[in-house]
């Protein structure tokens, strides 16, 4: 009897849970590890390991019948190394951050358990659409697990998250921040002279401050209306 195959649906959803390459098949442990300290570091890792998978698994699957059974593992890493190449190319020129970030472990997605894995038992078996998405989903598994796993190492770690991608992005602290000073209130800001102050109209600018700065005005007002007063007893006194 044939084995029934899987829906195409089902070929990118077994990837995410059913069949995780990290949390169940146990494969790519090494990078895993190694780069999982950092969110922004892993999701970049993961985006890079997912675009191989895709092209690899596609290219793979296209040359089944012509690559000789003997020599189809070196076959399959020449492949991989290509795309390999061409991603890293990419991130030293638009994100020489992460390049510097992942180091090593960005050329070593080479010989990858994931990926050689992939090329080896799917997609020299299988057409190029069932590869194609066996590579997509196997992809986005990996990058949620390296997600994951740097949630918790970052956090923990830390106290902090780096939600950015490809430098883009924000800090969890900045957010903290950023709500505590959206949600404040009034009272806490730092006072400001009404816009609609006039300098001929002394007491809009008075009213407008808080009342500390307030209080040496109205003593100066107060002076001033005694001035004439004071002035005239100062006289009589001085002719008696």
């Amino acid at each position: 009897m044939a084995e029934k195959k899987t829906s195409l649906g089902g070929e990118f959803t077994k990837g995410l849970i059913r069949e995780n390459p990290v949390l169940v098949i146990m494969l790519g442990t090494c990078p895993t590890l190694a780069i999982s300290t950092n969110l922004e570091n892993s999701i970049g890792m993961g985006i890079a390991a997912t675009i191989v998978l895709f092209f690899s698994n596609i290219v793979i699957s296209m040359l089944r019948k012509v690559i000789p059974d003997k020599v189809r593992i070196p076959c399959f890493i020449v492949v991989i190394a290509a795309f390999v190449s061409i991603i890293q190319m990419f991130v030293k020129a638009f994100a020489p951050s992460l390049d510097a970030a992942l180091g090593i472990y960005l050329p070593l997605i080479v010989v990858n358990c994931i990926i050689l894995g992939r090329a080896e038992a799917f997609a020299s078996k299988n057409n190029v659409l069932r590869s194609a998405i066996d590579g997509l989903g196997m992809g986005v598994g990996f990058t949620l697990a390296l997600a994951l796993m740097a949630i918790i190492r970052e956090f923990f770690g830390s106290g902090n998250l780096t939600l950015k991608v490809l430098g883009h992005g924000t800090t969890l602290v900045d957010i903290c921040h950023l709500a505590t000073a959206t949600f404040s209130p009034p009272s806490t800001r730092s006072p400001s002279c009404s816009s609609s102050w006039h300098p001929a109209d002394s007491s809009s600018m008075v009213c407008s401050l808080p009342s500390r700065t307030a209080l040496p005005a109205r003593r100066v007002r107060a002076s001033l209306t005694s001035t004439p007063a004071t002035s005239a007893r100062t006289q009589r006194a001085a002719w008696s």
